[in-house]
């Protein structure tokens, strides 16, 4: 049985641990353009004798836009953040890096860059021609120039 989430049928997972949607629109399921259809359904059926009042119209409608703009933001600051990651990697090639491993520090040459999930993974061999692979970027605490 799929335990379900503080938002009811959200479903709790790996991916969602807390239950909470994504996206503004996912706490409904549905797409921009569903979230349309349902105004323009509540519209068409409204009650005669209580129609909506045109400024709660415009604001639900207004609404519907920024959650539209702010989700295609986040997508495109996202993809910003990856591309700058992937460019920082890249200038890492042939440098010499310090990642901490413990209590100690580890040293070595990045040697090759590796893409995870859109995350930049390191690579670097060591002095005594270790190889370690798979380095979170964010770990690297300094940057010399290679040998």
């Amino acid at each position: 049985m799929e335990e379900l989430g503080p938002i009811a049928g959200m479903p709790v997972n790996a991916t969602n641990p807390e239950g909470v949607p994504n996206s503004a629109t996912g706490a409904f399921g549905l797409q921009f353009e569903s979230l349309l259809q349902i105004i323009l359904t509540q519209l068409t059926f409204q009650d005669p004798l209580k129609p909506i009042e045109n400024f709660e119209f415009v604001s639900q409608l207004a609404q519907f836009s920024q959650i539209q703009q702010a989700e295609t933001t986040n997508e495109r600051l996202q993809t910003l953040l990856q591309s700058d990651a992937a460019s920082q990697a890249v200038g890492l090639l042939g440098q010499r890096v310090d990642v901490p491993a413990g209590p100690t520090l580890l040293s070595g040459r990045v040697v090759s860059i590796s893409l995870q999930n859109g995350e930049p993974r390191l690579t670097i061999q060591t002095a005594d021609d270790a190889t370690i692979e798979n380095i979170n970027l964010n770990s690297v605490i300094r940057i010399s120039e290679g040998e």
